[in-house]
């Protein structure tokens, strides 16, 4: 523990960094998934209020469910939309001047929601939000393989979980300020909704202070010089010989290759816990429970991940995700029977995000850092930002009306992937704690071939019976 802590003093520029990107990063991203969890009833009634001014009727309830399902699943559309391009901003222009500019965009889109409710404009929340999801794309995506790319091999698996701690944060502060003794109400819901403006100006203010990404500058812009004073300005003064060799060996595999291109329940927490229930008086304070043990569980992972590795904390986190949703199938299932049900239903959501937070949280981003090289590390984050948007925009537009159908049972789907994800992650991923990419790629390789090597033996098993039974 000691040694550990006297790393984090050597590179305390390199934490002031992570601090820089978190708060303007994925801080972001988790505050806006979940603020809209507090201000839906209020978004609600303006949007219903507005229509009546206007038209001189009142909007029916299936429509109301309607635009704000879409105004939900914008900011996933948006989402989707800021992945694609994050790969080319990223190669183009570099981390850092993408994430600056992302930030004025940022900006320009929480004066749409701060202002809508003043322009008496819904339609502006609805622009707001989508240029929202568009930023959340590119910050998500561009923020993890920043601060992967900037920190040294020893601390590569705690400073990459700091993005989900930083996401996790951001849950935190909006269910905090979204509370009805703060800026929840039915006055201040606009503030609320564009809190993260001002993050974003800190960020913009602060990040030109801070070097581009030590591997950007050697593989994508060949400047060595760049390179090892970015090392020297965020590790401090030192020897960084073998670090700068492991960029020259990923330098070789990749050379002559051109740049690539190419579960969560967030947002109706309530509805959730409105199947379990719950009281309404104290839901917003049962979220926010919510929210800070995922942050403690997230900061915990950070501890132990390089002790542990990556591998035992995906697999063992799925599995024990999928438990935790059975038995809160059965416990919902029994909610009406049995009254003290509802409050193992809570419990069990709590355990659910715990395992969550210290498992697949941090793991899984530590893992799309460590196992693809500069040439093929956007393109992956794109795909996999893909798959996360499109999994979120489905969520957004299904899950009030898969309630209002399926109830419990709306959770079976997730059991499913969860079990999947786990059977795979132990098939095919390789661990990579304390291992460079080269290192990685060849342990890849080797799986493949004891893999054809297998499939080989097999053949030539059955070309003997067949053979034999032909003699």
């Amino acid at each position: 523990m000691s040694g550990f802590l006297s790393d984090l003093v050597q590179y305390r520029k390199l934490l002031l960094m992570i601090v820089v990107l978190g708060i303007g990063g994925t801080h972001l991203s988790g505050f806006q998934m979940s603020v809209i969890n507090y201000t839906s009833p209020y978004i609600q009634k303006f949007i219903n209020e507005t229509w009546l001014e206007r038209y001189g009727s009142v909007l029916h309830q299936e429509t109301l469910t309607l635009l704000w399902s879409v105004i939900v699943s914008l900011y996933c559309v948006g989402g989707m939309m800021g992945c694609l391009c994050s790969g080319y901003l990223t190669a183009k222009f570099g981390k850092k001047k993408c994430l600056l500019l992302n930030d004025v965009i940022l900006i320009i889109a929480t004066l749409h929601t701060g202002f809508s409710r003043t322009a008496k404009s819904f339609e502006m929340i609805l622009v707001g939000r989508f240029l929202e999801g568009i930023c959340a794309g590119i910050h998500l995506s561009t923020h993890v393989q920043y601060a992967g790319e900037i920190s040294p091999k020893k601390l590569r698996g705690f400073i990459n979980v700091t993005s989900s701690v930083f996401f996790a944060l951001g849950k935190t502060v909006a269910r905090i300020l979204g509370l009805r003794d703060l800026l929840g109400t039915e006055d201040r819901w606009n503030v609320l909704l564009s809190f993260s403006g001002l993050v974003a100006l800190i960020q913009l203010l602060f990040l030109p202070f801070f070097p581009e990404s030590p591997p950007y500058l050697l593989l994508q812009k060949g400047d060595k010089a760049g390179c090892l004073k970015a090392m020297k300005q965020l590790w401090g003064e030192g020897n960084y010989h073998t670090e700068f060799e492991d960029l020259m060996k990923e330098k070789a595999i990749t050379k002559g290759t051109k740049i690539m291109n190419v579960l969560e329940i967030t947002f109706y927490t309530s509805e959730i816990f409105q199947t379990a229930n719950l009281q309404e008086s104290i839901i917003p304070y049962v979220s926010l429970g919510v929210s800070v043990s995922e942050l403690i569980s997230v900061i915990f992972c950070s501890s132990i991940i390089d002790r542990f590795g990556r591998r035992i904390l995906l697999c063992g986190g799925y599995l024990l995700m999928a438990l935790i949703l059975v038995l809160l199938e059965i416990s919902l299932l029994l909610s009406d029977q049995f009254l003290w049900m509802r409050y193992c239903s809570v419990i069990l959501i709590f355990l659910f995000i715990i395992a969550y937070g210290i498992g697949p949280a941090g793991a899984a981003l530590s893992v799309n850092n460590e196992i693809f090289t500069l040439s093929t590390r956007a393109s992956a984050f794109v795909i996999g930002g893909i798959v996360i948007w499109l999994g979120l925009t489905f969520t957004g537009m299904i899950f009030p009306f898969a309630v209002m159908l399926l109830g419990p049972f709306c959770f079976l789907i997730f059991i499913a992937v969860l079990i999947i994800s786990a059977i795979l992650i132990y098939l095919f991923l390789p661990e990579t704690k304390g291992k460079s990419i080269s290192e990685i790629t060849e342990e890849f390789k080797t799986r493949q071939f004891k893999k054809k090597r297998h499939q080989a033996v097999e053949v030539n098993t059955t070309e003997e019976k067949t053979f034999c039974t032909k003699l």
